[in-house]
């Protein structure tokens, strides 16, 4: 049994997934980068701006324009994780430690898309509160606090994505230490052995 999941894993040792990897590691450098960009260059000049209103719309405007690059982005990297792991699905169920990487990224994955989500629901409502007159059918003093309130939780959000994608990096990182073929085969024995105190 354990020779014939070695002659597997060395099928899959040799197998190429260069289009899935490229998807993969490009989709989320897009993510990574161009939130950390947003948050750091974008509100950074935006802030910048004497009149608070016309900042927030420049950033506002800024995030809307990046935001369709960022989905393609996005996509690519679900498209490429997805298919990775159903290439990997050996791996996952008989080499110790990658099922558990597998949930863990997962996790960040599911994070990291729900921050983005938010933010740009947040994103939304910041551009909306910044248009003209939006500012007297509200009342100035409601008005303000309104908008301090959302951009406080926006900063906290935004940021959240660069950390979150970062993390997914690392993770990513340490999944493709898990593929050397000495970790797979030690992994492999590991789980095996496992397997053979549970009977």
């Amino acid at each position: 049994m354990l020779s014939k999941g070695m002659k597997r894993l060395e099928a899959i040792v040799s197998e190429r997934n260069t289009l899935a990897r490229s998807l993969h590691d490009l989709g989320m450098g897009a993510w990574f980068g161009g939130s950390l960009m947003g948050a750091v260059g974008l509100n950074g000049v935006a802030r910048e701006w004497e009149d608070e209103r016309t900042g927030n719309r420049i950033a506002s405007i800024g995030w809307a324009k990046w935001t369709p690059a960022n989905g393609v982005a996005i996509a690519a990297h679900l498209v490429g994780a997805v298919s990775l792991l159903a290439s990997e699905s050996y791996r996952v169920g008989h080499q110790k430690g990658v099922g558990a990487m597998s949930v863990a990224k997962t996790a960040v994955t599911a994070a990291a898309l729900g921050a983005t989500a938010y933010s740009r629901a947040l994103g939304k409502k910041i551009e909306k509160a910044s248009a003209p007159g939006s500012e007297e059918a509200a009342g100035q003093e409601e008005h303000h606090m309104s908008v301090e309130s959302t951009e406080r939780q926006l900063r906290w959000v935004q940021w959240s994505i660069p950390v979150l994608t970062g993390v997914l990096t690392v993770i990513s990182a340490f999944a493709g230490e898990q593929q050397r073929p000495s970790q797979q085969r030690l992994g492999m024995l590991r789980k095996a052995a496992e397997r053979l105190d549970l009977e």
